[in-house]
């Protein structure tokens, strides 16, 4: 079962947490430790230099009551709790504490070798009993040489009973803070969070028919700020694009709703009554053409259907100069129809990667549309530059230009301007779009530049090879 981000986050808290209380405890038990062995050992030092400078480390016997509570008159609360043994360099037990009766303090090999070096030694030892004890050897010399080892030790029961007691207070005070922690981490998660429910919940309200709705903004200028401002951003992208799409839709239908209707009417009026076969052949001609309209206006759809969608273009090289003199050729035909000047004025060497097909489709299209709108007796010239790294294809007609204001709209499906519609050449608003498209898909970019009544210009730029 998938978790959700509010325990996700209140689980990774806890797990952090816990790694944090677990090192801290281990190091400052260590931490403790050390500095009760540092303690211990600093108190067996001083005794053993009090018993080593009060010349009592002669005698081989077992000291006294008078020495030993002279030494507890000395040290006081020090010498309680601890005992002490000399020995002679090859190990014969002198004096030692009453404490110890008739028991004797272990010697290592390793503080027999230190003392010899004039080292004292510090090292936790076993007594007879098993009890731990902290246990310092000490070296006494007398003109240079080792005559006695003096030994001082004390019990590390109530050390261990101290270090015992913080452990079980650990143990304790962690799995508490740890369940305090996670409830707490709970609670933040909630309200951290709070904000991205409301966020979902609003988001869950909008649909397509109403994508004007957006996210509030708390004004924090924090990371939930920004996500909003993003959601509300993609949400205007959405509504754009549905109400292109509706748009689209709706010229879609009105541009094939005209031929059709067309094409029904004069069936219609062809089945109303007994024809001759030269009427029907004016019927059949002219429901031809309608026909054929529809045919190049659902190829056009299905073309600018495909170009919406990214897609990898065939990548060759492709030689410019050569293209733009084959469009000349064929738009020269067309033009002279209309009574149009087409020619090449500038043909540069530039080779682009891309598909040739879909570019010599991209500037017929242009081409066209600069014969469609130029009147009897105007020029249509092409132009093949190089500058900046880029190759520019350029379309200059001298026909009824357009308003700036509308240069960007022309680019849209189905888009005519009234200029355009009053001379009714027939096309559908199409062939622009797909011209643009078709120079997006290879990298480039398609733009325009009219004056009223003197003619437009339309320039494709692509990145050389």
């Amino acid at each position: 079962m998938e978790l959700s981000i509010r325990t996700r986050l209140t689980l990774w808290y806890t797990a952090i947490l816990l790694s944090i209380l677990v090192v801290i405890s281990g190091l400052s038990y260590s931490l403790l430790r050390s500095r009760l062995m540092q303690d211990l050992d600093a108190s067996l030092l001083a005794v053993g230099l009090v018993v080593r400078d009060t010349g009592w480390s002669g005698s081989g016997a077992a000291l006294g009551v008078g020495p030993e509570s002279a030494l507890r008159e000395i040290l006081g609360p020090e010498f309680y709790d601890k005992f002490f043994q000399l020995v002679d360099p090859e190990g014969r037990l002198g004096a030692r504490s009453t404490h110890l009766r008739e028991e004797t303090l272990p010697l290592s090999a390793q503080a027999r070798e230190n003392a010899a070096r004039g080292v004292r030694t510090f090292e936790t030892v076993q007594r007879a009993a098993g009890e731990p004890v902290r246990l310092l050897t000490l070296p006494i010399t007398r003109d240079g040489q080792l005559v006695q080892l003096l030994q001082v030790g004390i019990p590390l029961e109530r050390a261990e009973r101290t270090l015992g007691r913080y452990l079980e207070t650990l143990l304790v005070l962690i799995p508490l803070g740890l369940a305090l922690a996670a409830a707490g981490g709970a609670v933040i998660a909630r309200t951290a969070l709070r904000p991205v429910d409301a966020m979902s919940r609003t988001a869950r309200r909008i649909s397509g028919e109403d994508l004007d709705a957006r996210l509030p903004l708390r004004g924090t200028g924090d990371e939930l700020d920004h996500l909003a401002e993003t959601l509300n951003a993609m949400l205007a992208r959405l509504a754009e694009a549905f109400a292109q799409m509706r748009r689209f839709t709706a010229d879609a239908a009105h541009e094939l709703r005209t031929p059709l209707t067309a094409l029904k009417g004069t069936i219609e009026v062809a089945l109303r009554g007994e024809r001759s076969g030269e009427e029907y052949r004016r019927v059949l001609t002219s429901s031809l053409e309608d026909v054929e309209r529809l045919v190049r206006l659902a190829e056009d759809l299905l073309l600018l259907s495909r170009l919406s969608v990214p897609a990898q273009v065939p990548r060759e090289r492709i030689e410019l100069a050569p293209l733009l003199a084959e469009v000349a050729d064929v738009a020269a035909r067309v033009a002279d129809e209309r009574g149009v000047t087409c020619v090449v004025k500038e043909r540069a060497p530039a080779t682009v990667m891309g598909d040739a097909i879909a570019l010599r489709r991209a500037v017929m299209k242009l081409v066209e549309n600069a014969v469609k709108y130029t009147p009897r007796g105007g020029r249509v010239e092409l132009a093949l530059r190089v500058a900046d790294g880029r190759a520019e294809v350029a379309v200059t007609d001298t026909g009824i230009g357009m308003d700036p204001a509308d240069v960007e709209r022309i680019f849209e499906p189905f888009v005519r301007l009234d200029a355009a519609r009053a001379l009714d050449t027939g096309g559908a608003g199409l062939g622009l779009p797909i011209a643009r498209s078709i120079v997006a898909t290879h990298g480039g970019t398609l733009a325009a530049e009219s004056v009223p009544g003197a003619g437009s210009t339309f320039t494709i730029r692509l990145p050389l090879a």
